[in-house]
């Protein structure tokens, strides 16, 4: 199930200032949430597991079953919209998962990839967005109008795009020392520009909905590209200081102007 990946220099020298202690696995099949019995297998892989546990009471009662299971006891690993690698730190090392649906992709993209989730393990963020909102969950859920999986893809996007404000300034340092990455930052980077600038009319015109179009302009964030209205109110120093306040108002502004529009 699990393979010890090579790295190539320069993401190993990431490892080595952002994550030293982190193992680096491949994956021989792609999960959203790792099955049971293969997240147990990780033990043997580790020096011990400790799972992660939210209380009960800072989940609605129609939060979907993954993210109940996440807050509860269970060794729950990887979560619907984590994309193609996944961290944890309910390992010791902590653990960085490659799926193999990176096959295919660009090398110079996927080192990015592997790059940007060494980043993420050395800061002090929160693994999943649960961890985020805390009991605040609640009030984003009083915010948005929509269903409860809709409801959950803003708040993980919310959160991706929290984190994003400060992974983008440790990218923006790499020119120098690892220019490669900092290429495929800046490429990723212009592949969504177009994308993300069309966003407000492709939701107007019903093209796309509204989770998803949080879920991109939140995925730009880390990218340091220009965002549209009402989504640059989120690509602000208020947001990465203040972060679940700040998102649950923007929220509740946004959707309140959207009601208005209607």
């Amino acid at each position: 199930m699990f393979e010890t990946r090579p790295l190539s220099s320069p993401v190993e020298d990431v490892r080595a200032v952002h994550a030293p202690s982190a193992s680096i696995f491949d994956c021989d099949r792609d999960f959203e949430t790792l099955p049971p019995a293969q997240a147990e297998d990780l033990g043997l892989l580790v020096d011990a597991l400790e799972p992660a546990s939210y209380p009960a009471a800072w989940l609605p009662s129609d939060a979907p079953a993954l993210l109940a299971r996440y807050a509860s006891s269970d060794l729950t690993i990887g979560m619907p919209g984590d994309g193609s690698i996944v961290w944890t730190r309910q390992t010791e090392p902590p653990v960085v998962l490659v799926k193999p649906r990176v096959e295919g992709s660009p090398a110079t993209f996927v080192d990015f990839l592997l790059a940007e989730a060494f980043v993420q393990v050395g800061l002090d963020v929160p693994e999943q967005f649960i961890g985020f909102f805390e009991e605040s969950y609640r009030d984003l859920d009083a915010a948005v109008p929509l269903d409860p999986n809709a409801t959950y893809q803003i708040a993980a996007a919310l959160y991706d795009g929290w984190v994003g404000l400060q992974t983008r300034d440790v990218f923006a340092e790499w020119h120098d020392d690892y220019p490669a990455l900092a290429d495929a930052w800046q490429d990723a980077g212009s592949r969504l520009e177009n994308r993300v600038a069309g966003l407000p009319s492709a939701v107007s015109r019903g093209d796309t909905d509204f989770a998803d179009a949080t879920e991109l302009a939140c995925a730009a964030i880390k990218h340091a590209i220009e965002l549209p209205a009402p989504f640059a109110a989120l690509d602000t120093d208020g947001y990465r200081d203040h972060g679940p306040e700040y998102a649950i108002r923007w929220a509740e502004k946004t959707f309140d102007s959207l009601a208005d529009e209607s």
